[in-house]
């Protein structure tokens, strides 16, 4: 009986990687797709950069007018690509997580997909590009002024409510997948805490551009630093996945 006793991890460790095996594919997915992330996450820098966003509805419906990809380029077209890109990488990561913290990335998950669902439900980009075209062939002051109500409007409901709830739940999702990663032996100590800070720092960012308009100069710093601290949090996610997808980390390190 006491010579069967060491045989038991090993035939654990032999079955890990079948498990691991059999998610290789959506591992590999994963980690390709958050290189695309990182790749739109500084596209954004760049069209931050580049074109300041209008203040004003009619600025966006001006703008829309001139050059509709830039319109959509400042309505955050690149962070919506990334959040679809994100459903790979962030499935990948609850089959990679899950059997640590099982409650933890199971709430994880639903926030994310409750976060984006919010966002795309709710995001003005695509129905103001139809309305700039409307305005700018608007032959009466009647209805140049109904189409300016109506994206006033959408940029109240965007601006004030959906873009504070969908931001804060997937930056949550960051955080607490962050926080299994601590504990997993695949991920490591590193993307732990990069995933943690990404979604604290998100969070701080949205709390100070809705707690007071004096704080919004602070707010904006704050977002870009979340917004560094995703890219290297993808960066270190998108090598552990791929790792996993071809079977790159040993047995050992199942958890």
């Amino acid at each position: 009986m006491a010579a069967l006793t060491p045989s038991l991890p090993a035939a654990a460790g032999r079955a890990l990687p079948a498990r691991s095996h059999r998610w290789a594919g959506l591992y590999r997915g994963g980690a390709i797709a958050a290189v695309m992330i990182v790749a739109l996450l500084l596209g954004e820098i760049a069209v931050y950069a580049a074109w300041s966003r209008p203040d004003t509805a009619l600025e966006h419906l001006l703008l829309f007018q001139r050059d509709g990809l830039v319109g959509l380029l400042t309505l955050d077209l690149l962070g919506m690509l990334a959040y679809v890109l994100f459903i790979p990488t962030f499935l990948a990561l609850y089959v990679a997580l899950h059997r640590l913290a099982e409650a933890t990335m199971l709430l994880a998950t639903a926030l994310f997909f409750v976060g984006i669902t919010v966002f795309f439900a709710t995001n003005t980009a695509l129905p103001v590009l139809t309305l700039g075209a409307r305005y700018g062939s608007a032959t009466t002051e009647a209805e140049r002024t109904a189409i300016l109500g109506a994206s006033e409007a959408m940029f109240a409901l965007f601006n004030e409510t959906a873009f504070l709830v969908s931001y804060v739940m997937v930056s949550a999702a960051w955080a607490l997948a962050g926080g299994v990663m601590l504990r997993s032996r695949r991920f490591g100590r590193a993307a732990g805490i990069a995933g943690i800070l990404a979604g604290s720092t998100g969070i701080v960012a949205v709390v100070l551009e809705h707690l007071s308009d004096a704080l919004v100069p602070v707010a904006i710093p704050v977002y870009f630093a979340a917004l560094v601290l995703l890219i290297g949090w993808l960066s270190l996610v998108g090598h552990r996945l791929w790792r996993l997808g071809t079977g790159a980390v040993e047995a050992r390190l199942y958890g």
